[in-house]
């Protein structure tokens, strides 16, 4: 039974890093799954509590990553609130298209979001881009997160 909780808690891990980058995928929620298994299946005796909260909260912290990540890019090219509102909406419903919607959802939400504030098609156009951009730097740390979330439960099994 143990060998079956190792395996699965490995195929966890690894597919929540894939799905770090791959949309349809809950990368973190996996990976923290994964490794909260492999605790398990070791009585929790090398890795406790405290260093599962800790990765506990860096998952939750993925979580607000892919709703501001977009938002951000989009303000830093100096979109408007309506923008900004877009390209979280975009993100949201970019999900349930798969990697086309996560690649277009963030741009054509600010895009949208943009134009009907402003009516102006370029600046509608740098605000999806910003947006596209601040999505893209999301998925890296959401990928940051997660491998962190490894580093730290495998220097808390060997130390």
């Amino acid at each position: 039974m143990t060998s079956l909780l190792w395996v699965l808690a490995v195929a966890f891990v690894l597919i929540g890093v894939a799905g770090t980058i791959l949309p349809m995928l809950p990368g973190v929620a996996l990976v923290f799954g994964g490794l909260l298994l492999a605790a398990w299946a070791n009585g929790f005796q090398t890795v406790g509590w405290p260093v599962l909260t800790v990765l506990g909260a860096l998952a939750l912290l993925s979580f607000a990553v892919d709703f501001v990540a977009s938002s951000l890019g989009a303000r830093r090219v100096g979109a408007s609130r309506a923008a900004m509102l877009g390209a979280a909406l975009g993100t949201l419903v970019g999900l349930f298209f798969g990697l086309p919607g996560l690649l277009i959802g963030p741009f054509a939400g600010a895009a949208a979001g943009q134009f009907l504030v402003r009516r102006d098609l370029a600046d509608a156009g740098r605000a999806g881009f910003g947006a596209w951009v601040g999505f893209l730097i999301g998925s890296l740390a959401k990928l940051a997160l997660a491998l962190a979330m490894v580093a730290i439960f495998t220097l808390a099994w060997f130390l």
